[in-house]
């Protein structure tokens, strides 16, 4: 949840609660505007609602991914006025102050050797537009996932009724039979593989000649195995309530969820899980955060990187918002599109009291940390034995050498974190340490199962998921190693649900930094 910012000149809305003009604007958006009266601006703002008008109309905005994150902003349960209909359209954009372009962030960053200027330009020319292909592959836009699991940490199962919470599960013929069937059968080698983890499954079951209670305990140590590197509490696939979901079909966007209920989402993510302590308040909870940055400051470089990352994926989330923003919604159609107000509400450095630009700048910590983890599962992809398996084989091959594509570009970035500074030192606190630091992570992906929009809950998943996967890959160095070129690999391994959840949230965070570029644009034009 974004602090409460100081009072600023109101921005433009469809509510028009500041005296001003009214325009008609159907052609552009479909409703009415009103724009306050200001010599300085009012030119302005009717040149840029011309300008969104051309690019929407002209198709030559830049393509916002499909591929996205939960906007956990707040509930929708209490209040009928913001639940029992559809989110208002709105259309809000008010000129940078002073003819500055705001929420620019520029250099170093801390605790990594690389800038923001060549992040921008390795994601947004090389990165972004091979990822977006694979994406919209068939193996990565079909994810199975458990949205009816009960919260496990508060009796709260209300759910938001706003149509565009709601997720459009797949009928099973709409899922390819590879992607069912979760076969890997395209070489010899791949078939070998099946057939060893077939039989290692059948030498593993539990003898049905032991005791009731003894059985539960194998099946507890044998889920406890296989857990122990798990940074994330996964979904049962095999369950019932398992069901696949298409991505493309229901993209992460603004849906409306907003109150203290989501609020209560992101409250317990920072406040118990993030290593803060309680008498240390957070920027937005105080009207200055230098208590808490110092706080930040001294503690170890493992804490310190916790929080950016989870500050990173709040960032890129509202960025998300942001950018599929609701701008029209009438009986024949919706039209999402940037939304520079509220943009400006979550990253502007004078409205958000400097937090705005620290928080773009963790959002590119995050993008170097799981650009880093993809540089390093390149062995795990290389080996013959490994396909993108859907039963389409030529199309699969395709898209194995474009995957292989994006991991080797991901290698020849010349900046990379250097993950060697985490958990090193003294052994025993260092091991200490790094599990405190899963069990955190691990806890925060089940607080996913609180989020009452089931769209947002789907995204959240996805991409804490992701993010688990890429500290596994950055954890399990040594074993993917000394993982053999062909053949099976036992000591480190990857579910299609890891890989598939892996690249999805890598490109939402690459879609975010290349969204910061066309926001940027925007502005740019508007001062």
């Amino acid at each position: 949840m974004p602090p409460k910012s100081r009072k600023v000149n109101p921005p433009t809305s469809v509510t028009g609660e500041k005296p001003g003009v009214t325009l008609s604007w159907y052609g552009v958006h479909g409703g009415s505007l009103r724009l306050p009266r200001t010599p300085r601006t009012g030119t302005l703002q009717l040149i840029y609602l011309h300008y969104i008008h051309t690019h929407h109309n002209s198709g030559k905005c830049p393509p916002s991914s499909r591929y996205s994150l939960p906007v956990a902003r707040g509930s929708c349960r209490r209040s009928r006025h913001r639940c029992g209909r559809e989110p208002r359209a709105r259309a809000a954009f008010r000129p940078p102050p002073g003819g500055a372009v705001p929420a620019r962030v520029t250099g170093h960053l801390d605790d990594c050797t690389c800038d923001v200027e060549t992040i921008d330009a390795f994601n947004n020319y090389k990165v972004f537009p091979r990822l977006n292909e694979l994406l919209e592959s068939d193996y990565f836009r079909y994810y199975k996932v458990n949205l009816k699991k009960p919260c496990p940490f508060w009796n709260d199962n209300s759910h938001c009724g706003i149509r565009d919470c709601a997720v459009k599960p797949c009928l099973s013929d709409e899922v390819p039979g590879g992607i069912r069937s979760g076969s890997y059968k395209y070489s010899e080698e791949a078939s070998n593989l099946a057939e060893e983890c077939e039989e290692a499954e059948r030498l593993g079951a539990v003898d049905g000649s032991l005791s009731e209670e003894t059985q539960r305990a194998v099946l507890q140590w044998t889920r406890h195995d296989d857990s122990s590197d798990s940074f994330c509490e996964a979904d049962d696939i095999l369950s019932p309530d398992a069901e696949y979901v298409d991505l493309l079909l229901n993209p992460e966007r603004y849906t409306g969820y907003k109150g203290p209920d989501a609020w209560k989402i992101w409250n317990s993510i920072y406040e118990e899980n993030c290593f803060k302590p309680q008498n240390v308040k957070r920027p937005l909870e105080s009207d200055k955060g230098h208590a808490f940055y110092k706080w930040l400051k001294g503690v170890c470089v493992e804490k310190r990187a916790f929080y950016r990352l989870i500050s990173g994926l709040h960032a890129s989330i509202n960025i998300h918002l942001s950018a599929r923003y609701l701008l029209q919604d009438t009986w024949s159609e919706k039209k999402w599109g940037p939304n520079v107000t509220e943009f400006q509400r979550r990253f502007d450095e004078v409205i958000t009291r400097g937090e705005g630009p620290r928080r773009l700048k963790n959002l590119y910590f995050l993008y170097l940390i799981e650009l880093r983890a993809l540089s390093k599962v390149l062995p795990f992809f290389e080996r013959p034995g490994f396909q993108l398996y859907t039963g389409n084989k030529s199309r699969d091959a395709e898209m194995k050498n474009l995957l292989l594509e994006i991991l080797h570009l991901a290698k020849s970035f010349p900046l990379h974190f250097d993950e060697n500074s985490f958990f090193a030192g003294n052994k025993k606190e260092a091991a200490k340490l790094k599990e405190e630091f899963r069990l955190h992570f691990k806890n925060i992906s089940r607080i996913m199962d609180c989020v009452g929009c089931f769209k947002c809950r789907l995204w959240g998943k996805l991409q804490t998921q992701g993010l688990g996967t890429a500290l596994k890959i950055l954890f399990s160095e040594n074993l993917i190693e000394k993982m053999p070129g062909s053949g099976s690999s036992y000591g480190f391994q990857l579910t299609r649900q890891e890989i598939v959840a892996l690249f999805n949230a890598f490109g939402r965070i690459s879609t975010s930094v290349r969204e910061l570029e066309n926001f940027r644009n925007i502005l740019q034009n508007m001062r």
